[in-house]
């Protein structure tokens, strides 16, 4: 079988522009047209656009974060502020920032001791148990802070007079919320009076285990 001439005193017409180019000048574009190399232009390439997949729906594997426990918040020394008002006696409580909401119920409890040093078992758990806390002191005849269903507390702090100040951050007592108070079904001597001593506490009504 014959070959192909080298063309090199070949002349060819160009399917763009009509023009006689040299023929070993000439170049096939991705349609089939024989054109010259000045006038080649490429593929547009959003002729030929690439698939786009889905995006991602999840993680392989993944290990999300659990939800967070509530847990106790330690007050400050002596939190506590007996108030009597119209025959009622109220406490109020100062904590910094709580972040706590009307109707909430919490638990105040004395702080925290080790009942039974040394006892127990191997198991953990047995371990656990050795912990306690002790009773918040009566104040001003105020005893009733360590009741094991807690309170539900309202926002801001309550004088003798009934006026309930510092419950939103647009009140002038606190910016953020620090108060809440609670009516003890104590009866207050005097009111105006402070208690609690220190490492007192306030959280939920049942304490969970958090390992780890």
């Amino acid at each position: 079988m014959g070959k192909y001439a080298a063309g090199k005193y070949a002349y060819a017409i160009s399917d763009r522009s009509g023009l006689r180019f040299p023929y070993n000048e000439m170049v096939r574009e991705w349609n089939g047209s024989l054109v010259h190399t000045s006038e080649y232009e490429a593929k547009q390439p959003q002729l030929e656009p690439k698939p786009v997949g889905s995006d991602s729906q999840a993680l392989y594997n993944p290990r999300p974060q659990p939800a967070s426990k509530t847990s106790l918040i330690l007050l400050s020394n002596n939190p506590f502020e007996s108030v009597i008002y119209s025959g009622t006696t109220y406490v109020n409580v100062f904590s910094l920032d709580h972040q706590r909401s009307a109707g909430d119920i919490v638990r105040f409890r004395g702080p925290p001791v080790v009942t039974t040093a040394g006892a127990g078992g191997a198991d953990e758990a047995d371990q656990r148990n050795l912990q306690a806390f002790i009773n918040i002191p009566t104040f001003d005849n105020v005893s009733d802070l360590n009741n094991a269903n807690g309170f539900t507390i309202a926002l801001g702090k309550i004088d003798a007079a009934g006026t309930v100040t510092g419950a939103t951050t647009t009140d002038s007592l606190t910016t953020p919320i620090n108060y809440v108070y609670i009516t003890s079904t104590s009866t207050a001597t005097t009111g105006g009076i402070f208690g609690g001593g220190d490492n007192t506490s306030a959280g939920p009504v049942t304490l969970e285990v958090v390992n780890g």
